[in-house]
């Protein structure tokens, strides 16, 4: 396998294809085409499906607390596991990575492992998954036990079910969460208090509309929680590509072809404005008509709600454009 994966490399090396400077700044080249074809070159060198690659790279560039959109690879591995234990010297030459036992990997055939190196880092990433195996049960044992978090093993791979279904990772589309067709009317509400289940703020904003007004996904993503909830009524909630989750709530019902693990995209209709909540099942009434509407950040570590206001003003602004 080792040897099949160092003639494939050399070929790759032999053609020029898919290989990038480290830090070369080429503004006709879009950035997101960079990272596809690095991802799958990946795959092609370790069998490792692309869109795993994709999916870990990008929750990393989204749980970073640094801006790293304009890097070309955002996935991190800590210095002890790329060079050894025994490798404090950090010497990047992969035979002496190997003698103490790191995983750092030459993706680029200089010779040399460097943790700064995207096609190194991808590679080094594929083959730290690649221990464990291709299908899809070994990967996701492979996150669990580098990540050690059954969210972020689950933001992964519900990324990875959307950049394969739509077989591209630049999903930068979004859509307002109510039909814009239909009456309805919002304002800055979250932060809020609240007063029913104990004093709390408001994790939302309010999107007041007639019962059976369209409800919408906003963005790309997999459905990941569905049901009754005391607060919230019939609620729903998808965790989309950029490590953010969107709660939806006080719903009618839903859409009848909507199950947990589905994905979803911009405008995809999920459900449907009601009055549900406060109470037990099919409790419904104790407040007008509306969409509530939240959205909740991870960052690899705890997971934060957040004003989705501004959002909404955009999105409402982007249909109306």
């Amino acid at each position: 396998m080792l040897k099949k994966m160092t003639v494939l490399l050399s070929v790759f090396l032999m053609l020029g294809i898919y290989t990038y400077p480290v830090h070369a700044e080429d503004d006709e080249q879009d950035l997101h085409e960079k990272r596809m074809a690095l991802y799958q070159k990946t795959e092609t060198l370790t069998q490792i499906p692309w869109y795993y690659i994709a999916a870990i790279d990008q929750y990393e560039r989204n749980s970073s607390e640094e801006n790293k959109d304009d890097q070309l690879v955002s996935i991190s591995i800590p210095d002890e596991i790329w060079y050894g234990l025994g490798n404090s010297s950090m010497i990047k030459d992969e035979s002496m990575i190997q003698f103490f036992q790191g995983k750092g990997k030459d993706g680029n055939g200089d010779h040399k492992a460097d943790h700064e190196n995207p096609e190194d880092v991808l590679y080094t990433m594929a083959n730290i998954l690649l221990e464990y195996g291709s299908s899809r049960d070994e990967v996701k044992i492979a996150l669990w036990n580098f990540y050690n978090r059954d969210l972020t093993v689950q933001t992964i791979m519900n990324t990875a079910k959307v950049f394969k279904k739509f077989n591209r990772i630049k999903l930068t589309d979004r859509d307002f969460p109510v039909d814009t067709n239909y009456n309805y009317s919002y304002n800055n509400n979250w932060g809020d208090r609240r007063g029913f289940g104990g004093l709390r703020i408001h994790e939302g904003s309010d999107i007041f509309a007639d019962y059976g007004t369209p409800v919408k996904s906003t963005t790309y993503g997999v459905i990941e929680m569905k049901g009754w909830n005391l607060y919230g009524g019939w609620r729903l909630g998808i965790r989309d590509i950029n490590n953010i989750y969107h709660y939806y709530a006080h719903m009618s019902g839903y859409n009848d072809d909507i199950k947990i693990g589905q994905v979803v995209k911009p405008g995809d209709i999920i459900g449907n404005v009601g009055s549900t909540g406060y109470g037990p099942p099919g409790t419904s009434g104790k407040f007008p008509p509306h969409l509530h509407y939240g959205m909740y950040q991870d960052n690899g570590y705890s997971e934060w709600s957040f004003d989705p206001y501004p959002y909404l003003r955009r999105w409402e602004q982007m249909k109306k454009d």
